[in-house]
């Protein structure tokens, strides 16, 4: 039985009434890795050791009757800035090659060790989650599983071709500007991420904290609903997680959608989107009023200035979290020790930074600066408050927001690697959410002529993950294309 093909609920069940052992269905995951991962490097670390020992422990307390949690034995691949007790958490960066966290993240204490999941191993992404494409990495870059030419995104792009190609049932990323997203929509996978403050960032390493949201990529909307119930909640060990009620989310997929208002904004469908892409999203669109959704036009004037807003500040709060690797509070030593501290410390971090990160905080520091500092930094949060005001008044009108998730499907590796401006650019529809701080989920639409997916966003105002999961999966069964599993070859 080739397991991978399966969601995660339809495996839980499976596992519950002892039709396959948990055993079983790690060892048939390990076996996917083995074939894939050598075209699609998805991995970094593997803890194929600890997951059949545990699979063996599990196994052994079903079979007495024991208590099962939510996500019992289901292997779930992890983000690699997300911290897993004693296991190489390195961000995919050389600065912090071998780092073992002492502690477990809050999301991983919440999958892993309350409900049973079991940690496969630790996915490749962008340099301190620097990038859209998984490129940026010192492990390499990852390749997408529907044409290993292209890219899968990122920065999650090791989470999302994990999900899209069967390596992993589950997987954890991160979105501080789309990296959740991204990738699901270059994979063809299904990304959420959640309102900020919805999921606690504690034991995630930071790349820009007010912006930075853990979140789920699945196969499907439920599986991703299932884990957002499990992951979300108040944790005083993260003063921004918010203590709000966490919605029963799988319990409110199957609503109808008939009263549902939908806002199209037609900046999101200006110059720039590719014509296949539009076309998709249109007729998914379309699929949606025929639900009974009704579709009306909405505006978030701002959006042409979202890309320079984003990026100011988020490389404006990289280059503060990073000042502390510098080889003695944080990170691997230059082993040239010559000079003076300052030496120390300006070698030790630009041979174990990659260009992506050096540029951001160069770009961050420079904005953060005496005599620029109003001018840049401050000038972006303003104009960050004036999109914020964007999408709250268009949820006056509003229930939630569709667009495409990417304004074209995965790129070429290497097509824009010495043009960063072209990468940052491509996160335009994906950005002003997290500006915002507001919900997002990527669902596969459809694929272009060449057979690469394409991603539809849904966009929920504060909170309403459960909007946008109902919308998302009402769309998700209509379509019904989330089982195909990518080929793992070279497109033609």
């Amino acid at each position: 039985m080739r397991l991978h093909k399966f969601m995660a609920h339809e495996l839980f069940e499976k596992i519950r009434s002892k039709e396959i052992s948990i055993l079983e269905l790690i060892e048939s995951c390990f076996e996917r890795i083995e074939e894939t991962d050598h075209l699609l490097h998805s991995f970094v670390n593997l803890s194929k050791e600890k997951a059949i020992k545990k699979a063996k422990l599990l196994d052994n307390n079903l079979k007495k009757g024991k208590k099962i949690g939510k996500l019992y034995g289901l292997p779930i691949a992890n983000k690699d800035l997300i911290c897993v007790k004693d296991f190489p958490t390195t961000c995919s960066s050389k600065i912090l090659k071998d780092y073992r966290p002492p502690y477990n993240a809050f999301v991983i204490e919440h999958l892993i060790e309350q409900e049973g999941a079991i940690h496969i191993g630790n996915t490749n992404m962008d340099e301190f989650a620097m990038g859209s494409s998984t490129e940026n990495s010192c492990y390499g870059p990852t390749n997408n599983p529907w044409d290993l030419t292209h890219v899968p995104g990122g920065s999650s792009g090791g989470s999302a071709a994990s999900i899209a190609s069967g390596q992993a049932i589950l997987a954890l990323g991160s979105d501080t500007g789309g990296s959740i997203r991204c990738p699901a929509s270059f994979c063809g996978v299904v990304g959420l991420k959640p309102t900020y403050g919805r999921v606690s960032r504690y034991g995630l390493v930071a790349f820009a904290n007010s912006l930075d949201q853990i979140g789920p990529i699945t196969k499907c909307v439920y599986d991703s609903a299932l884990m957002l119930e499990i992951m979300s909640g108040k944790d005083p060990l993260d003063s921004t997680s918010v203590d709000i009620r966490v919605d029963k989310y799988t319990q409110e997929l199957k609503k109808p959608i008939d009263k549902k208002i939908l806002g199209i904004p037609e900046e999101f469908f200006g110059d720039g989107i590719d014509s296949e892409v539009h076309r998709a999203v249109k007729d998914a669109i379309n699929k949606l009023e025929n639900l009974g959704a009704k579709i009306m036009e909405v505006s978030i004037p701002h959006l042409e200035y979202t890309v320079a807003t984003y990026y100011l500040l988020c490389m404006s709060e990289a280059s503060s979290n990073l000042a502390r690797y510098d080889g003695l509070r944080y990170g691997i030593m230059s082993d040239n020790l010559s000079g003076d501290v300052y030496d120390v410390f300006s070698r030790t971090r630009s041979e174990n930074f990659g260009p992506e990160v050096r540029r951001r905080i160069f770009l961050g520091t420079y904005a953060l600066s005496a005599g620029y500092y109003d001018m840049f930094y401050i000038k972006a949060l303003k104009v960050r408050s004036l999109i914020k005001n964007d999408f709250d008044e268009a949820f006056k009108r509003c229930d939630s927001i569709v667009c495409p998730t990417m304004p074209t499907t995965a790129f070429k590796l290497g097509q824009f690697i010495d043009d960063p401006l072209q990468m940052y650019i491509a996160d335009i529809l994906t950005c002003p959410v997290n500006l915002a701080g507001i919900p997002a989920l990527s669902i596969p639409c459809g694929f272009d002529n060449n057979g690469l997916p394409i991603g539809f966003q849904i966009i929920g105002n504060f909170f309403d993950e459960k909007g946008i999961l109902n919308i998302g999966y009402q769309l998700e069964q209509e379509l019904n294309i989330y089982r195909k599993i990518a080929p793992v070859t070279k497109g033609g």
